[in-house]
């Protein structure tokens, strides 16, 4: 399922991530760590694949839409959980 969201509110979501998580979620989804770094608008494409991030220049960091939610979710399910801890 596709989203559209800003560059910005991507980027509040992986710095609101606990440190590993990332990692977390590559293992569970059997992909490289950088692959998940590249769907938070990272580049580095010869250790990562692309993730279906599109980008568009704007205000507030421009716009991005996600061809899937799959990593998105899982962030957004670890912020929670780890938020419930405190």
């Amino acid at each position: 399922m596709n989203k559209i969201i800003t560059f910005n509110e991507l980027r509040k979501v992986k710095d609101s991530l606990p440190d590993g998580s990332m990692q977390i979620i590559a293992d569970r989804l059997n992909v490289n760590v950088e692959t998940v770094r590249n769907y938070f608008g990272g580049t580095n494409y010869k250790v990562g694949e692309a993730v279906g991030f599109h980008h568009e220049q704007g205000p507030d960091g421009g716009i991005v839409t996600l061809d899937d939610t799959t990593i998105l979710d899982m962030a957004n399910e670890i912020i929670e959980k780890s938020k419930e801890m405190v």
